[in-house]
């Protein structure tokens, strides 16, 4: 009897420690989510579009509620990951009208619970590792068409989870992280300077002194090859004039943590995946449009951010 008092009591303690393991996981384990979207392996959350801005708490419904989740950006076909491992249970159902990107999937486990919303999962029941393929990123610009493509990711108790987001790992520092030439000609991203229309710079003057410029102009002669910064994922047409006029024609790429508008050129097509460095199209007739400026591609980010940076790491990298 003192035997079997002893196994019932050891079964117990291993029942309780177990069920305190899900609430209150050792410090071991991953304080921090792995990587959501393949080409972004550090989380980075979608800043602000046309269509709002994606940090938790974000306005919504013209400033009448607020963002219960956190968007990481994610190309459109990109694969998807569990940022933990866990049980999944779904569909959810974020729009419910059916639309090309009302699908997700929630997961709970370690400690945590989530919904992973505009994917479509691999399956909806069942276990999952943290780091396994999860599903693939649904066709966002069929909906919004020039949004930043991203998993909407929300907490199952509608916390912020941007801290869970920060990889434990960093992106390996071998990873090069510098956009490529952009432009035959111009091995090193120069930006334009200033002619009779105005200066190429981030910020520089528009509308006599009204408004900014929110991209940079990297030369470009007309007719020369143009080539893709980073690889992604090919999203447009982007119209900038909006009159039809010989340049106006461009492409959006997403991928790799950088979403980019490339206005001034003809792509060699609007949608699919692109690798860093190939054909993306030629520079568009911008001398017929303005005879004398000095020709170039508008580099412009879809955040409105500055992206002189990054063309600046681009400098002696040969295509």
């Amino acid at each position: 009897m003192a035997a079997l008092s002893l196994v019932a009591l050891v079964s117990l303690v291993s029942t309780v420690f177990t069920k305190q393991l899900d609430v209150h996981p050792p410090q071991q384990q991953h304080r921090h989510w792995a990587p959501i979207c393949s080409g972004n392996p550090t989380n980075r959350i979608r800043g602000c579009d046309k269509y709002g801005c994606g940090q938790f708490g974000a306005d919504r419904d013209s400033g009448k509620g607020k963002h219960v989740g956190v968007d990481v950006i994610c190309a459109d076909g990109a694969t998807v990951y569990a940022p933990f491992s866990g049980q999944l249970s779904g569909p959810v159902r974020f729009f419910h009208n059916g639309n090309a990107i009302d699908d997700g999937v929630q997961i709970r486990g370690s400690g945590y619970c989530v919904k992973l919303v505009c994917i479509h999962p691999t399956r909806y029941q069942g276990q999952i590792r943290r780091g396994q393929p999860l599903g693939r990123m649904l066709p966002m610009q069929k909906v919004f068409p020039g949004i930043i493509s991203h998993i909407h990711v929300e907490n199952c108790d509608h916390s912020d989870p941007t801290h869970l987001l920060t990889p434990d790992v960093p992106p390996f520092p071998q990873q090069d992280r510098r956009w490529a030439t952009i432009c035959s000609g111009n091995p090193t991203n120069e930006i334009r300077g200033c002619d009779k229309y105005g200066c190429g710079y981030f910020g520089a003057p528009r509308r006599n002194g009204k408004g900014r410029h929110i991209g940079v102009d990297v030369i470009c002669s007309d007719g020369a090859t143009v080539y893709a910064p980073f690889s992604g994922q090919l999203s447009g047409p982007i119209k900038f004039f909006h009159n039809g006029n010989a340049i106006d024609d461009g492409v959006q790429i997403t991928g790799e943590g950088f979403c980019v508008k490339l206005l001034c050129i003809h792509p060699i097509r609007y949608n699919g995946r692109i690798s860093k460095g190939q054909v993306l199209g030629r520079m568009l007739p911008m001398q017929r449009v303005f005879p004398g400026i000095t020709s170039h591609i508008h580099v412009e980010n879809c955040d409105r951010s500055d992206p002189t940076s990054n063309l600046e790491r681009g400098k002696g990298e040969r295509v």
